[in-house]
């Protein structure tokens, strides 16, 4: 079971980064969060029954790691007036980065259900079937959720604009059709 496991396990690194950096908004955390990930996943890998979803159980470990590093997580620095996050930020120069930090700033306003439906299918590459049993809901239920989402999400960010093509070019067009298709 072992080089099996292991080669499965290693196929789903790029759709767990996927998922972890939808999650934390940094490809650093997001990293972190994965290989926190990895490592429970093969410390428990003889918990895994073979024949069933190994990406659901993954994702599940990960989601699982994900909110207990959020509970755990505290400021390392106290900035209640807000000056030195000022100072460490930098406009993006790309409007692609303006259109994916409104997107990452649309998030967490959404149904928690209805994001991490949004998220597995979108961003983890899974199936509906599968982001559904790691949801714990039925596939017409998990598609609710996610048709929600993207709407919500187009109303937050304006993708839904008729005029967002001749505002953003190209790159919104793509985008657009990626969250309400």
């Amino acid at each position: 079971m072992s080089d099996s496991f292991r080669e499965a396990m290693l196929g789903q690194i790029p759709k767990l980064r996927a998922y972890a950096t939808a999650l934390t908004g940094s490809s650093v955390e997001a990293d972190d969060l994965v290989q926190d990930a990895l490592v429970r996943v093969w410390r428990f890998r003889d918990a895994f029954q073979p024949g069933t979803n190994i990406a659901a159980w993954m994702f599940r470990i990960l989601k699982n790691e994900f909110l207990t590093q959020r509970t755990r997580r505290r400021p390392m620095v106290e900035d209640p007036d807000g000056q030195l996050s000022g100072q460490l930020t930098c406009d993006p120069d790309q409007e692609w980065r303006l259109q994916y930090g409104e997107i990452l700033d649309a998030l967490p306003l959404l149904p928690d259900d209805n994001r991490d439906a949004l998220l597995l299918v979108v961003a983890g590459g899974l199936s509906y079937q599968e982001a559904a049993h790691v949801c714990g809901c039925d596939v017409g239920v998990l598609k609710g959720r996610i048709r929600r989402a993207r709407v919500r999400l187009a109303e937050l960010t304006d993708l839904g604009s008729p005029k967002l093509s001749a505002q953003r070019g190209r790159e919104a067009d793509g985008l657009r059709a990626a969250m309400l298709n």
